[in-house]
């Protein structure tokens, strides 16, 4: 059994995570506190340069506004998520997120520019870019900005500690490094949690040697929603997870052919879904207002891929990127150019996963797929927990107090911006709900405004809050457990044992104890099946997650016995320890909102209908108790602060 030195680390503010979120608050956090002698440290599970979402690469930024208004892209994030979302909070990033792209070609980006020295757009909002480095180019800027000494990396924070006297504040937090035996006290008076949202709640597609796979990054754990949960802070849109339409197996991004190439998809046999649930009479007109909107939100395209796989059975569906290929060729004067530009069109298919999704470029190389010969399968994925894309789930937190109207500041408003209902808690990113479609360069901006926000907290409440010392002793003892379970009952099995350094040791059953990998195959197991996951077809009612909640009390029950041989599966074991409470928070709020909001993300066959009447104006929010494990259940009014006229173009 290791022996853990304790590592007490003293700041002003304290931001965990450094995504993409995290990066733009050490740009701006940076900044205001060197104008205010303001102590700003970051801590990382992974190393900074290759952290977060945008680890891979990007190849397009997916949120500029150009001369479009916020009002415009206010539009666009209502209509998507079928009416739900915070106006001032989506308003206020699209003010100033041509700042932060302006800020990502100043760093070093390639942008993508056209003979005129215009960007090339993917879509309306979307701007083509050379993306592999994209994450490492804005994480550099960030590290000049607050100083290297401020950083720390590869230590997995755990969980927030609050004000020893005061419960509705934050004051510490605790963690641990995932290269040596060491654990983190962290003491600060305010704290930025953007530490991503959730992937592997839900059982993967992938399978065997690919079981990691997803299109969300396989470390985000829920422990932005974790911490702040356990904080006992509000949280918003729990119910709501993205489901992706991806290439098959590889999870390859399809925005870009559809959107830049102006590729089609259709079922197997050739039927056009898309065409035939816009018609008069078809499919998309079951759901007023948001099926007769452009673009056609992303949920209801999902639901017509959904009608024609598991319904029609007219599977697989397919994306016909030789056509698109071959149609923008042929719009070439001659049979030269046609060819150059046939050379130029197959670079930039293979270049969109070469800079994002690697492992889909492997994939097709290995199955021998040629994108200008033949279409490709398309599938939608496994549910994710993501407030930056096309989800919804976060932390309920107050928005600028500039864009209230007198009807919302009472109940979006409270002191700072982007703070939670914790005092000195702040989040950003995927952390925050109901402001989605940040993507990338929102979520960078976000993580500005957040910053700014808590910098000017620390400078108007100067008081260092006080932590327990009784309760920091028993977490330390907490985070260990793991190690000490695998080490008292290891020799009761054979398999036990790593002989070699990095020996990745055969998955044992051993009735003491539960190593991480079974015990995320039994969250995964729990989740599709009851929770609306893949393998049931995306469909849930009150039956099936009222058995997932007896059976994820039960699992929870078990944690305990969690065992790690070392530091990475102590890492594990805790990561599924957050990823437990997100997935009770996810059913809980599924078994709340009593209605179908958004087909394609999960039906709830019980409610198979939108209920505009008793849904249809608010948002389901929880509060956890954690010293009595009890979720409340409230809601929250939706206030739109401007009326909107549909938006046409992506």
């Amino acid at each position: 059994m290791m022996n853990f030195e304790t590592v007490e680390v003293t700041t002003d503010l304290l931001i965990i995570g450094a995504g993409m979120a995290g990066s733009g608050a050490c740009v701006e956090a940076g900044y205001w506190a060197k104008n205010n002698n303001v102590k700003v440290t970051v801590v990382d599970k992974a190393a900074m340069e290759r952290s977060g979402a945008v680890a891979m690469g990007l190849s397009a930024i997916n949120q500029y506004q150009g001369d479009n208004t916020p009002v415009d892209y206010l539009s666009y994030v209502r209509q998507d998520l079928m009416g739900l979302c915070r106006d001032d909070l989506v308003m206020d990033i699209s003010r100033h997120v041509n700042g932060s792209v302006h800020m990502f070609e100043g760093f070093g980006l390639p942008i993508w520019k056209d003979e005129g020295g215009n960007y090339v757009h993917e879509g309306r909002w979307q701007l083509m870019i050379n993306g592999e480095s994209y994450k490492a180019i804005v994480a550099e800027a960030g590290k000049n900005s607050i100083g290297m000494d401020n950083l720390i990396e590869r230590v997995f924070v755990l969980q927030l500690l609050h004000d020893k006297n005061d419960k509705k504040k934050v004051a510490g937090a605790i963690g641990f490094s995932v290269r040596e035996p060491k654990i983190y006290v962290f003491k600060f008076k305010a704290c930025l949690v953007v530490a991503g949202g959730a992937v592997h709640i839900f059982r993967p597609r992938s399978t065997g040697e690919g079981l990691g796979r997803a299109w969300y990054p396989p470390w985000n754990a829920g422990s932005s929603s974790y911490m702040t949960t356990m904080a006992g802070a509000e949280m918003s849109s729990q119910e709501v997870v993205f489901i992706p339409a991806r290439f098959k197996d590889g999870y390859g991004p399809v925005g870009a052919w559809f959107l830049l190439f102006k590729a089609t998809a259709t079922a197997a046999n050739g039927f056009n879904y898309m065409g035939e649930g816009l018609a008069e009479g078809g499919e998309l007109h079951n759901w007023p207002p948001y099926g007769k909107v452009k673009p056609i939100p992303t949920c209801l395209r999902n639901h017509l891929m959904m009608i024609e796989s598991y319904r029609k059975g007219n599977f697989p569906i397919l994306i016909h990127t030789d056509k698109a290929i071959a149609k923008i060729a042929a719009e070439s004067p001659d049979e030269k150019t046609k060819k150059r530009r046939l050379k130029e069109l197959e670079a930039e298919a293979w270049e969109d996963f070469l800079d994002m999704t690697i492992s889909q470029a492997i994939l097709w190389a290995a199955k021998d797929v040629f994108p200008e010969e033949s279409a490709s399968e398309i599938m939608p994925s496994e549910p994710y927990f993501i407030g930056s894309h096309s989800g919804a789930s976060g932390a309920w937190v107050s928005g600028p107090e500039d864009l209230q109207t007198a009807e919302s500041k009472s109940e979006y408003f409270w002191g700072y911006n982007r703070m939670t209902t914790i005092k000195g808690l702040f989040s950003a990113g995927d952390g925050v709900g109901n402001s989605s479609h940040k993507f990338s360069s929102g979520s960078f901006t976000e993580g500005r405004i957040a910053a700014k926000a808590a910098v000017k907290y620390v400078v108007e409440n100067p008081a260092m809050g006080e932590i327990d010392p009784a309760e920091v002793e028993r977490l330390k003892a907490k985070i260990v457990q793991p190690l000490k379970n695998y080490e008292e009952h290891k020799g009761y099995t054979t398999l036990g044992t790593v002989t070699k350094k990095y020996d990745l040791p055969v998955e044992e059953v051993n009735p003491n104890y539960i190593t991480p990998k079974m015990a995320i195959f039994r969250l995964n197991k729990i989740m599709d099946e009851y929770v609306a996951g893949w393998g049931s077809q995306y469909n849930c009612s009150a039956t099936t997650l009222n058995i997932a909640l007896d059976l994820l009390k039960m699992l929870k029950e078990d944690l305990p016995k969690l065992a790690a041989r070392n530091l990475h599966e102590l890492m594990r074991c805790w990561e599924n320890v957050h990823r437990t409470l997100l997935a009770e928070a996810h059913a809980r709020h599924k078994l709340y909102r009593e209605e179908t909001r958004w087909p394609g993300y999960y039906y709830r066959v019980d409610f198979p209908k939108m209920d505009e009447q008793k849904w249809g104006k608010v948002f389901a929010n929880s509060v956890y108790d954690a010293e009595k494990d009890e979720f409340t259940m409230l809601t929250r009014p939706i206030i739109h602060l401007v009326d909107i006229k549909e938006v046409v173009g992506m």
